[in-house]
């Protein structure tokens, strides 16, 4: 179903995942690539040309059935969506968790300065990587992604096992993201658990992936949130009132 805010929000039951080539560039379309790039790394010099998983497709075969199709790419891709006039724009594809409280509330994070999507409030979560050659990229990587991305960025350990899938969402410009849902936790406990990550980090001398979180129940509640928010963010947060 479409949202007024143009992002696509699909229930899902089943989630089949197929590999399908990476689109082909032309000399030209690569040079654009790799010069749009080394102005962006350049802009900011914490971009990483990591390997990553790109979305390519996304389709319903059936109710509560989806098939997602991915390619094996490099996060240069990405830069092609800011490139006038380019004819390869490889959307993106995440996994993310919305992770409640024992009083209904979610728990949202901000990103830091030095991300990519400074100052953004989101689900904890990140882009995919692909299997190394051989393995799949299917529901139960997706559920292992998000279980590492939730304890990376906010110290919550939780069973990859113990995350539901919830919703697939389409963005406004293409990129796919699995939702999860996690075990609801005690309110005091999800900000103990923050704190402490946040605290070790910074004895490593490394500034967190998330400076702040927060516990919202609604729309309503993202008013307070100083900064952009992820564009799914707003209706996921309307259904799941």
């Amino acid at each position: 179903m479409t949202q007024p805010s143009g992002v696509d929000l699909f229930d899902a039951d089943r989630l089949r995942l197929v590999e399908a080539p990476l689109p082909l560039l032309s000399p030209e379309e690569r040079r654009v690539l790799d010069d749009a790039w080394d102005a962006a790394a350049r802009a900011n010099p914490a971009l990483f040309d990591g390997p990553v998983a790109g979305c390519t497709g996304l389709e319903q075969e059936g109710p509560g059935r989806l098939v997602l199709t991915w390619v094996r790419a490099t996060y240069r891709f990405y830069v092609l969506r800011r490139v006038p006039g380019a004819t390869v724009r490889l959307p993106s594809l995440f996994a993310a968790v919305a992770q409640p409280a024992d009083d209904g509330r979610l728990l949202v994070g901000r990103m830091a300065l030095w991300t990519t999507a400074p100052g953004r409030w989101q689900f904890p979560g990140g882009s995919v990587e692909p299997p190394p050659d051989g393995e799949p990229l299917d529901l139960a990587a997706l559920r292992r992604h998000a279980a590492r991305e939730l304890a990376e960025e906010t110290g919550i350990d939780t069973p990859a096992d113990d995350l539901a899938l919830r919703q697939v969402v389409r963005g406004v410009n293409g990129s796919v993201g699995v939702l999860f849902r996690a075990p609801p936790r005690p309110v005091s406990w999800l900000h103990e658990r923050f704190a402490a990550l946040t605290s070790s980090e910074h004895a490593l001398g490394r500034v967190p992936e998330l400076d702040r979180i927060a516990l919202v129940r609604s729309p309503a509640d993202l008013v307070g949130l100083v900064g952009p928010k992820v564009s799914y963010l707003e209706p996921a947060l309307r259904l799941a009132r």
